[in-house]
Order: C-alpha cells, then sequence, then structure tokens
C-alpha cells in the first residue's frame, strides 16, 4: 500500500478516536425528523369494564332468566324480543360440562339479552374488545348487540359458537361491522351503518336471529361468561 494510503488512514482512526461520543449522538438528536425513524406509541388497552358469570338459585335446575340471575350487583339485565322472557337460566358452576349460563332453546321468536351499567356507559372505541364463552346448536350463532346512548340499537355481524363444545372466543370491537335492529322484531334494517358513534354505549349484549328448536339438538344457543374491555364513561 503507498505510503500515502496509509499515513490517511492513520489519520482517520486518530481522528475516530479523539472526537467524544457525545459530538456523534447530539449530531442524531439534531437529525432533522425526516431522517431519523420512531417507535410508534403503542395504543393502550382499555381496562376491563365489566364482568358476568350468571348466578343460579340455591334450588338450581332451568327457570326463565332474571334480575336476580344477574351476578355482578352494577349490571341490569334487559330482555329483547317477542320471546325475551322466554330465555332460560341453567347449569351449575360446579359442573365444566354444564356451566350456569343463559339458553334461548325455548324462544319461539329471535331473542336477546344486553347489559346495562347502573353508572357508567362504555367507550367502546378503540383497542376495546369482548370475551365470551358460548355454545350452540344447529345453524345458530350468538351476535354482538348494543344501544347506544341516543337509543339506536346495532347489531354486528360477528358471530360466535362451537358445536362441539364450549369454546371461550374474543374479538376487537373495531373489527365489527354494524347493522340496525329492530328491538321488538329482532330483524335487521337499512344498510350498513359506517363509523356508529360507540364513545358512549348504554347497553352491550347478545342477539340469537333464530328462534330456538325446544330441547334436544334441534337449534339454540348458549352463553355463559361474558368480559367486557373498555373506558367507562359517567352517565350525566
Amino acid at each position: 500500500m503507498p505510503r500515502r494510503c496509509v499515513l490517511l488512514a492513520a489519520i482517520a482512526c486518530l481522528l475516530f478516536w479523539t472526537i467524544p461520543f457525545d459530538a456523534f449522538a447530539q449530531q442524531i438528536v439534531d437529525a432533522p425528523a425526516g431522517q431519523a425513524k420512531q417507535a410508534a406509541p403503542r395504543g393502550m388497552r382499555p381496562p376491563l369494564f365489566f364482568e358476568e358469570v350468571w348466578k343460579q338459585t340455591p334450588a338450581g335446575g332451568e327457570h326463565p332468566v332474571t334480575a336476580e340471575s344477574v351476578a355482578n350487583p352494577n349490571l341490569e339485565l334487559k330482555l329483547y324480543g317477542l320471546s325475551g322472557k322466554e330465555i332460560q337460566l341453567t347449569g351449575s358452576a360446579q359442573d365444566e360440562n354444564n356451566p350456569t349460563h343463559v339458553w334461548t332453546g325455548l324462544c319461539t321468536t329471535p331473542c336477546a339479552f344486553t347489559f346495562r351499567d347502573k353508572r357508567n356507559y362504555v367507550d367502546l372505541t378503540g383497542l376495546a374488545r369482548i370475551r365470551l364463552v358460548t355454545k350452540v346448536s344447529g345453524l345458530h350463532r350468538v351476535h354482538p348487540m348494543v344501544r347506544l346512548a341516543d337509543g339506536t340499537v346495532l347489531v354486528g355481524n360477528r358471530a360466535d359458537g362451537s358445536l362441539a363444545d364450549w369454546i371461550e372466543s374474543e374479538f376487537s370491537v373495531a373489527d365489527v361491522r354494524w347493522l340496525r335492529l329492530d328491538p321488538e322484531r329482532l330483524v335487521t334494517t337499512g344498510n350498513w351503518v359506517e363509523h356508529p358513534d360507540l364513545s358512549r354505549v348504554d347497553e352491550i349484549g347478545f342477539v340469537d336471529l333464530m328462534p330456538g328448536s325446544g330441547h334436544g339438538p334441534g337449534g339454540w344457543s348458549d352463553v355463559d361468561r361474558v368480559e367486557v374491555y373498555g373506558k367507562a364513561v359517567k352517565r350525566s
């Protein structure tokens, strides 16, 4: 290697080791924003808004679900549909094959239930999510249902339920598309609702859009534990 090249290399090494490292760090800090890549802030997942596990009567067995069937003291139960009062509570907390749950088999029309927090609306925007344990028979499926603060009732295109066993599932509310729902007949109306305001949801629940077939394996939906993750919004 020519002596000139060796000399230049030696000078470059000397300069590298004599310039303070802080100077390089400062150059990085002072670099234009367009030249530096910064990690995007991660969204904050909302906390648990409520959990409901149902409460069986001392006598046990199968009977119509009532306000006394709700284990969470902060929640109110609402029933929808012409035969909504036929939704049954059955099962036992000690039986993993038949846990305490609601059952739609005796509903002769579509039927639904919702929970209403007594003190708060819930904000289901952002990373809000819902977790539930379900089992179904026939072609039945469980769809999410919400009632907004302005009274609008919506049903989501999400459908849960396994024919084989109790299944815990979870979904992001942001992934759901919504249709208006007639709260009495429980039939969908109109077109898809684009960008509904889910920042103040009054009630959250689930609807079975098919009539039940009675006892036996014909067609029905079971809903066990329900968890809703969203931000509480005080009722005015």
